[in-house]
């Protein structure tokens, strides 16, 4: 066997070896608001960087297409019955490679090229493989989106009926990535059955929060539910399907070999653990926190709104996402990045509904807190931040002040001390 083959990293190829130390560093530093991200456990590193990376494993446990896959089988089997437990599924699908992978497998699943689809417009809050015509979704199928209303900004689901009477989608998506507040599933429901579509829920943001049953459980309403595994859930990068035990022929046909090839067996292994941890009373705890903290941060944001210019987007928070529209403020969300990144915070910009700023930036700053609780994060620590942000976007701006402020809240709560 070869050195190269036993080696360490750091004498294999130190180049590498240096970068990824310094995205460690960077870890470390920053305050992470990207509602999209979390940390993940060190015993979850270990399964994503184990033995099960080397084996290839098409097909499903039991009909694989190669031989010496009775491990993999079981730990397949494992990450299965694990997801089916954990949010009371019929059916699980642990193979998709990501959310939108997931989405793209059910449509195949589910409709006929040309079937309409129904979804949440992605400026509005939704996401784009829903319906939107630059994916997959808009190539093959005719994707047609609701919104949010004017007036609130909460979802319209009205509109949603009105559009579903008039078009009879196939399928009619409900779930979002920019939206804090929660969803009536059972309207959809029963909006899906008036017109004989199949309802799709996408929990990706909220799959941890329900797990935490600190969230309505779409699974027991929905015929299909998609998900990530690595937001608030906070385990690798991934995504899984859920689904009535009738449809599951037809979404397992569709992951593969309908959709993408081999599985990865290092990231259904990690989702196995990530699905085990989440039955544990420490994730509920965490997800507490998260839900807390995200409220203590709009109530201080909120508060600072005569200071900032920057509104609450529907004045507050029911899951870990808190909305800012800048524009009051004469910013738009690339101007608030740059501020808030000059004091190592990461969030990202997104386009609101009715927005007043065209173009992919828009005005809106999405903060999450799902990987500051993850942390340690408690509401003390998120009433501070909040304060941070509010300097930043405010009349003060990013003061050498308030960059070492930042600083010392990010060193107060260390992150994989035990990595070197």
């Amino acid at each position: 066997m070869s050195s190269d083959f036993t080696a360490p990293l750091g004498e294999l190829d130190p180049e590498l070896a240096g970068l990824i130390d310094a995205e460690l560093d960077r870890q470390r530093h920053c305050l992470d608001c990207i509602a999209s991200e979390n940390f993940v456990p060190a015993a979850l590193m270990q399964v994503h960087g184990s033995v099960l990376t080397n084996k290839y494993a098409d097909g499903y446990p039991g009909r694989r297409d190669y031989d010496g896959c009775e491990v993999i089988d079981e730990v397949e089997r494992l990450a299965i019955a694990r997801a089916k437990a954990l949010f009371g599924a019929e059916h699980a699908n642990v193979q998709p490679y990501s959310g939108s992978n997931a989405n793209f497998a059910v449509l195949r699943a589910l409709c006929e090229p040309g079937d309409t689809v129904l979804g949440w417009d992605f400026t509005h809050g939704g996401h784009p493989t829903h319906y939107d015509a630059d994916t997959l979704t808009g190539r093959f199928y005719d994707g047609i989106a609701y919104h949010v209303r004017r007036s609130d900004r909460l979802v319209d689901v009205d509109e949603a009926a009105e559009l579903a009477s008039r078009h009879h989608p196939k399928v009619i998506f409900v779930g979002w990535s920019c939206y804090p507040r929660t969803v009536d599933y059972a309207a959809f429901r029963e909006i899906a059955d008036r017109v004989g579509a199949y309802l799709v829920a996408d929990m990706a943001h909220v799959a941890g929060i329900v797990a935490a049953k600190a969230h309505p459980n779409p699974v027991p309403l929905a015929d299909v539910c998609t998900f990530t595994t690595h937001k608030t859930l906070g385990g690798s990068r991934g995504g899984a399907i859920l689904c009535r035990a009738g449809l599951a022929e037809r979404i397992d046909a569709a992951v593969y070999p309908g959709s993408q090839g081999g599985p990865l067996p290092h990231v259904f292994g990690a989702h196995a653990l990530a699905f085990h941890l989440a039955k544990r009373p420490e994730f509920a705890e965490r997800i507490a926190q998260t839900l807390s903290g995200a409220r203590t941060l709009a109530r201080v944001l909120a508060e600072a709104e005569v200071a900032t210019r920057c509104q609450v987007v529907t004045g507050g928070t029911e899951n870990h996402q808190v909305i800012l529209d800048v524009s009051p403020s004469g910013m738009d969300g690339a101007a608030a990045l740059e501020r808030l990144e000059a004091i190592a915070i990461n969030a990202n910009a997104m386009p609101l509904a009715y927005d007043a700023v065209p173009g992919p930036i828009g005005s809106g700053i999405r903060l999450g807190t799902a990987a500051l609780a993850t942390r340690g994060f408690d509401d003390d620590a998120f009433a501070e931040l909040g304060g941070l942000i509010a300097a930043a976007l405010g009349r003060e701006g990013p003061s050498e002040a308030v960059q070492g402020q930042a600083a010392q809240l990010a060193a107060s709560f260390p992150l994989y001390s035990a990595l070197a």
